[in-house]
């Protein structure tokens, strides 16, 4: 018998190890994209207190997260480590997506497995990128930030898409040009062309999170702008702040209207 979707995410999200929880994304994506799998709705859905991941990197409050100035090896070896610990957990996060919420289309589920074949292949590159820096996966003190919002929205796909890819992903989005003009100053190519790569990739996953938001708006009777900036006051407390990265931002499907209620230009 063909091996059931939702059972194998579960599978994948319990890994821990990064290497192996990378393999075992991709096989499961190759085996998807080629029909060896069934639909196993009846699979039950768990609670996860916390999904599948190394012993190692130490985690620590966000405030405890130590900055280190680009200039030096370290300092870089240390934005490289924190993009990949965002990349690792972004693999549970796109896992997770696909397992938790069982009312969505079909395309839905194919949408966020594709993202965490990204994201699995996006780890590999940084993880390679550390190794050739002497460091690894773990070196570093890291944060649970992204799981917590994970924990926070397992009972709305609707909230789940509009706080991870619409908030934490659109983030990135902001701040990785500002990353990758440092790293060129400072002669670091080689770390630019894998955020590059991210970069343009982190879009598609942005838009595939706002095109599903909207799906649920839709399914649910709401607004989805009104929703949304309503979802930012309850759980953040407010607004983000820009700068924004608007051609990235109108690429995922952000709109002009939208972004000038977050206080961007058009």
């Amino acid at each position: 018998m063909k091996q059931g979707f939702f059972e194998t995410a579960r599978q994948c999200l319990a890994v821990s190890y990064p290497e192996q929880k990378c393999a075992a994304v991709l096989a499961f994506a190759e085996e998807v994209q080629s029909g060896e799998f069934r639909w196993d709705h009846e699979f039950p859905v768990e609670a996860i207190a916390a999904p599948g991941r190394p012993g190692r990197p130490e985690l620590v409050d966000p405030a405890r997260v130590p900055r280190r100035r680009l200039g030096s090896p370290e300092g870089r070896a240390a934005l490289v480590h924190a993009i990949a610990h965002i990349e690792f957990n972004a693999i549970n996060l796109a896992l997770d997506a696909a397992y938790r919420f069982r009312c969505m289309p079909e395309q839905y589920y194919l949408d966020w497995l594709s993202v965490a074949a990204d994201e699995a292949r996006h780890y590999r590159l940084l993880a390679d990128r550390l190794a050739a820096m002497g460091q690894a996966y773990g070196d570093f003190p890291a944060h649970n930030g992204l799981w917590e919002m994970a924990e926070k929205t397992t009972e709305s796909c609707l909230v789940r898409m509009a706080l991870v890819p619409r908030v934490l992903e659109a983030r990135g989005l902001d701040v990785t040009p500002g990353m990758i003009e440092r790293l060129v100053s400072v002669g670091d190519l080689e770390t630019v062309a894998a955020l590059r790569v991210i970069l343009d990739e982190e879009v598609r996953h942005v838009e595939i999170g706002t095109r599903w938001f909207r799906h649920c708006c839709k399914e649910e009777g709401v607004e989805p702008q009104e929703t949304f900036l309503g979802l930012l006051r309850e759980y953040y407390n407010g607004l983000p702040r820009g700068p924004f990265n608007l051609d990235a931002r109108y690429r995922a499907g952000f709109t002009a209207e939208e972004m000038r209620a977050l206080g961007a230009g058009s």
